[in-house]
């Protein structure tokens, strides 16, 4: 019984550092004057990726959840070409929340295919 309460609030620390990675990707997107954010933003971002990527993706997420990162990727990319200013500014900040995770979850992959 203990250890699923342990694991129900690793989980639900997770699911929370997603949740709270988006909205803070989007807030400081929508609000922000420059096209990527402050140091602060950036570091909470990164930080809030990195608990996602340890608590959030296991084995059989790795692959449908690296395709959406590189599809995000992407889109991050070359969102200059879209006519309103605050929908680059928000892929971006969606890119620095995901990149961490990605790199994450691509080191899991890698261990899962080589200790086969």
């Amino acid at each position: 019984m203990a250890k699923e309460k342990v694991k129900s609030t690793w989980a639900l620390l997770g699911t929370w550092s997603f949740v709270i990675g988006l909205l803070v990707a989007i807030l400081v997107g929508v609000f922000a004057s420059t096209a990527l954010p402050g140091p602060t933003a950036a570091t909470v971002l990164l930080i809030l990726g990195l608990i996602v990527g340890l608590l959030n993706i296991n084995d059989r997420e790795i692959m449908p959840f690296l395709v959406a990162c590189i599809a995000l990727m992407i889109a991050g990319t070359i969102s200059t070409v879209i006519p309103f200013a605050w929908i680059p500014k928000v892929l971006a900040n969606i890119v620095i929340f995901i990149l961490p995770a990605a790199i994450i979850a691509s080191l899991k992959a890698i261990y899962v295919l080589a200790k086969d």
